[in-house]
């Protein structure tokens, strides 16, 4: 049992850590202090606490703060991290003090116990310590913010954006597909002018593209980094050139432009610029959620509804009705987009509740955002592959629907009059016929007139049909 645990020390006095833990004092105090959701930091955050280490780490070195070996054994160290290859040393609850210091000391004590480790030194030995070397030039209230704005734009442009394209591209393609296909057009969920299923699914992709178009603005607040800020904003205890340098290594590590913050006590005190970006997917997810939307109605039936287009048989649908097929990945779209609404909420709270010199919501900011860009990311290429791709149109279903709509009706404004077009339409409706044979009966078009006024295809293009202009 002895050999079971060692002991640690911080400012406040001994802690006994499990013996072959990475992590010292402070996190265990965390771990005891925070028992509150059991949910730790994600991959991305992890991994940009070890990127933002370790370009602290070259900076100092570069810049003689750090002796040469001490700081060449934290870049090693922090590599572990960025790698994922200690990610059980991080256990420290999302819900804890609000500057993160509690995630900050972690990262300092994991990564300064396997620098020591690497350096041929026991683990505690504190041959590197975590606050004179991994910490150097630093306070957690820039260090977290930096993995924050490192992280979320990390996972922008390697997650989510690479996902909304691979369902835009799928999208594009029913767009194709589906140029032919003339359905009824549908407004207030009542039957409208013709429009093709190829325009709808136009719609979707437009929206997809524009949603990339808003995520792609909030790179450059995102890219400003807090780091050189210290504990106030004021850079105490920090060399100078620290903030540029670490922001050129951090860059280099991640292949994401990011630069000094505009002003550090911005940076620090308010972080408007995770509300931003957050609200462009709170946007984008509102798209997705629309868009599958639309197919839940399409598809509804497959005998007693729309029926326009037929759904992949993803999973039998009921456990009591056999044979029944639902849109189940659809509807799991539908169900992310609440929960980034619920994020959106909590990260629009917490960035507007910075006090004085810091805002104290940056686990929360982090993990929030984080797990909406990771359901987002995941959702898009889902929702792409295992339902916008299979669809099929039920073309036969969608010209008999057309011909039977009453919209065709609108047509006739410019050449019989809206009051005309009125009683053709409610008689057609009341008689159970067509638009075009009520027109014929009444003698207000002749055949040839009504095969031009009354083509359903024609109609979903710009243009005044029957008339040469």
């Amino acid at each position: 049992m002895v050999d079971e645990f060692r002991t640690e020390t911080d400012s406040l006095g001994e802690m006994q850590v499990p013996a072959d833990a990475y992590w010292g004092a402070q996190t265990q105090r965390a771990i005891e202090n925070f028992p509150i959701s059991g949910i730790t930091f994600d991959r991305r955050f992890i991994r940009a606490l070890g990127v933002v280490k370790k370009g602290a780490a070259q900076a100092n070195r570069d810049l003689g703060m750090i002796e040469e070996d001490v700081a060449d054994a934290i870049i090693a160290a922090a590599d572990d991290v960025i790698a994922g290859e200690l990610d059980d040393q991080f256990p420290v609850d999302v819900f804890q003090t609000g500057s993160g210091t509690s995630s900050n000391m972690n990262a300092n004590e994991v990564i300064a116990n396997r620098a020591a480790e690497i350096m041929g030194a026991a683990i505690g030995d504190r041959v590197v310590h975590p606050n004179d070397h991994v910490n150097f030039g630093q306070s957690s209230n820039d260090v977290i913010p930096t993995a924050m704005h490192v992280a979320a734009l990390e996972a922008v442009e390697k997650d989510v954006t690479p996902s909304l394209e691979t369902l835009r591209q799928a999208l594009e393609a029913k767009e194709d597909e589906f140029d032919d296909v003339v359905k009824t057009g549908r407004t207030h969920l009542q039957d409208a002018t013709p429009v093709t299923l190829g325009q709808e699914f136009g719609g979707y992709r437009t929206q997809i593209e524009k949603g990339l178009a808003r995520v792609d603005l909030v790179r450059d607040h995102l890219s400003e980094l807090a780091l050189g800020g210290t504990a106030t904003g004021t850079g105490l205890n920090t060399h100078p050139e620290f903030p540029e340098l670490a922001a050129s290594y951090i860059s280099e590590e991640t292949n994401v432009q990011f630069r000094e913050a505009d002003n550090h006590f911005e940076a620090q005190a308010a972080h408007d610029a995770m509300a931003e970006a957050h609200g462009a997917l709170r946007t984008v997810a509102g798209s997705l959620n629309k868009i599958a939307n639309d197919l839940r109605l399409l598809a509804s039936g497959p005998r007693n509804g729309l029926g326009e287009i037929e759904q992949p048989e993803n999973q039998p649908g009921s456990s009591i009705m056999p044979g029944k097929i639902n849109p189940v990945v659809a509807e799991a779209v539908n169900q992310v987009h609440k929960q980034v609404v619920g994020n959106d909420a909590a990260v629009a709270a917490g960035a507007a509740e910075g006090q004085i010199d810091l805002n104290l919501y940056k686990p929360v900011l982090a993990h929030n955002f984080l797990q909406s860009a990771s359901l987002l990311s995941n959702t898009s290429s889902v929702f792409a592959e295992r339902f916008v791709a299979p669809l099929e149109a039920n073309r036969e279903h969608c010209e008999n629907q057309v011909e039977q709509s009453m919209a065709l009706a609108t047509s006739l404004n410019v050449h019989i009059g809206y009051d005309k077009a009125s009683e053709v339409a409610k008689t057609a409706l009341k008689e159970g016929k067509t638009v075009r044979e009520v027109v014929l009966e009444k003698g207000y078009l002749t055949e040839d007139e009504a095969d031009e006024v009354l083509d359903p295809r024609k109609m979903t293009e710009t243009g005044i049909l029957g008339q040469d202009h």
